[in-house]
C-alpha cells in the first residue's frame, strides 16, 4: 500500500484535549443533525455530506449536550461522577466541519452509508471516519440507537419543548447476555432499514420533517442521492449490526464492519448473509471465537475479505484516538502502537476500495486494493488476535 501521507492539523478552535483531523478528500464536509418522528420508533442520526465551501462555517461541538458526559461517564467508566471531569475535559472541543453548511450538488447522486456506532456511544464518536467518508464523496448516516446501547440519547416527543431520555442499559441481573444482546442486534438492524427508507422517502419527494428545527431542508438530498448504491458499516457492536442489516435489507450491497462483536448474532444467520463484508480487525479486541464467526462467512462468499490493522486497539476506530494519551489511559486502559492518524487512513482507504468495488463507483478508490488483501507495512490478512476486553 502506498505510504499514508501527513494529515493537515485540525483548526485551532478545537484546542488541546481532542484534535479531529478534517477530511483529507477533495470535498469539504458539512454535517446536521436529523430527528423524524415523536416516539422512540423514530430516527435520530448526525448526517455527514459534501458541502459547498463556506468560509467562517459554525463548527458542531463534539460532545453535543451535558447529559452525553454524564451517559459516557456511566457506560464507559461505569461511574457518572465523572461526568464533570469529561464535560470540562471534552465539553468545547469541536468537529472540523461546516455545520448546517449547504450540500454540494451532484448530478449522478452520491452513494449513501449508513453507520451503526458501539456499545455505550452514540452519533458523534465517529465524526473522523464518517467526516473521512464524506470528504470522499459519500453522504454517510451516524444514526443513535434507541435500544439501550447507547450512552445515552433522547427523543422529541409530541407535546412541544418535551424530551424522554433513553438511558445505557447493562445486562440485567440473572439474564443471559446473548438473548439481552441478541434482542438489541435486531432492533439496530432494523433502525439502519428504516435509516435507508427515510432516505427513499426524501429521493421519491416526500416530505420529511426534522423536528429539531435545524434550518437544514432535507429535501435537497432528493436528487442528490443514488440509492443503487448503498451500504451499511458500523464499530464493535455497530459491525455485527451492518452485517445483520445485510440479511434484513436486500438493498444493502455490502458492509463495513469495524471490530466487529460477533457475539450477538445467532447461528442460525450466518448462512443468511447475502452480500460481501469487509472486517476490519484491530491487533486487541478480537477472540478465537469472532474470527472463526468471520471465517465462516468469508467461506460462503469469495469476495468477504478480513484483514487487521496492527499495533491498534479497539478504541483506535473511535474519535478516541485522538485525544492526548493521558486523558486516553485514564478513560482506556492502553492506547495502540500506530500513529491516530495513520490507523484512520489505513481503515477509511481499506473501506473505499471495498466500497468502489462493490457499489461500482467511478472512483479512484481502487487505487488501495491491496489494503483488502492485507498488504502494507500495518496490515495482514487475518491477523493473530489478542484477548477481547469488550
Amino acid at each position: 500500500a502506498d505510504p499514508v501521507s501527513p494529515p493537515r492539523l485540525g483548526c485551532g478552535s478545537m484546542g488541546g484535549m481532542l484534535a479531529l483531523p478534517p477530511g483529507q478528500g477533495p470535498h469539504q464536509v458539512g454535517c446536521t443533525d436529523v430527528m423524524v418522528g415523536h416516539t422512540r420508533q423514530g430516527l435520530f442520526l448526525r448526517l455527514f455530506y459534501p458541502c459547498v465551501p463556506g468560509a467562517g462555517a459554525a463548527e458542531p461541538l463534539w460532545i453535543p449536550r451535558s447529559e452525553y458526559c454524564g451517559g459516557l461517564a456511566d457506560a464507559t467508566l461505569g461511574s457518572r461522577w465523572c461526568s464533570a471531569l469529561l464535560s470540562i475535559a471534552l465539553g468545547s472541543c469541536k468537529v472540523p466541519v461546516s455545520w448546517n453548511g449547504s450540500l454540494k450538488p451532484r448530478s449522478s447522486g452520491y452513494p449513501l452509508i449508513i453507520f451503526s456506532h458501539g456499545l455505550g456511544a452514540f452519533r458523534t464518536l465517529y465524526s473522523s471516519i464518517c467526516t473521512e467518508l464524506a470528504s470522499r464523496g459519500f453522504v454517510v448516516a451516524a444514526l443513535e440507537h434507541r435500544d439501550h446501547s447507547a450512552a445515552t440519547t433522547y427523543f422529541c416527543t409530541a407535546e412541544a419543548g418535551t424530551e424522554e431520555w433513553i438511558p445505557f442499559r447493562r445486562v440485567p441481573q440473572g439474564q443471559k447476555e446473548f438473548y439481552f444482546r441478541n434482542k438489541q442486534v435486531h432492533q439496530r438492524a432494523q433502525e439502519c432499514v428504516r435509516a435507508l427508507r427515510l432516505f427513499q422517502d426524501i429521493a421519491r419527494g416526500r416530505t420529511v420533517p426534522n423536528i429539531l428545527h435545524q434550518g437544514w431542508d432535507l429535501s435537497v438530498l432528493k436528487d442528490n442521492l443514488d440509492l443503487t448504491k448503498v451500504a451499511v458499516m458500523g464499530h464493535s457492536f455497530g459491525g455485527v449490526t451492518a452485517v445483520l442489516a445485510l440479511v434484513k435489507e436486500p438493498s444493502f450491497r455490502c458492509a463495513v464492519a469495524l471490530d466487529a462483536w460477533m457475539f450477538p448474532l445467532e447461528n442460525l444467520l450466518y448462512p443468511e448473509v447475502p452480500k460481501p463484508v469487509l472486517f476490519i480487525n484491530t491487533e486487541k479486541f478480537q477472540t478465537p471465537e469472532s474470527v472463526a464467526k468471520m471465517k465462516r462467512l468469508s467461506s460462503r462468499n469469495s469476495q468477504t475479505r478480513i484483514v487487521t490493522v496492527l499495533g491498534t486497539v479497539h478504541e483506535d476506530q473511535t474519535d478516541f484516538a485522538f485525544l492526548p494519551g493521558k486523558l486516553f489511559s485514564l478513560i482506556f486502559s492502553r492506547r495502540g502502537t500506530l500513529d491516530p492518524h495513520k490507523a484512520l487512513a489505513i481503515t477509511t482507504r481499506a473501506a473505499l476500495a471495498f466500497l468502489q468495488r462493490h457499489l461500482e463507483l467511478q472512483e479512484e478508490f481502487g487505487q488501495w486494493d491491496e489494503l483488502l488483501e492485507g498488504v502494507g507495512d500495518s496490515v495482514a490478512p487475518d491477523a493473530p488476535f489478542g484477548r477481547s476486553h469488550l
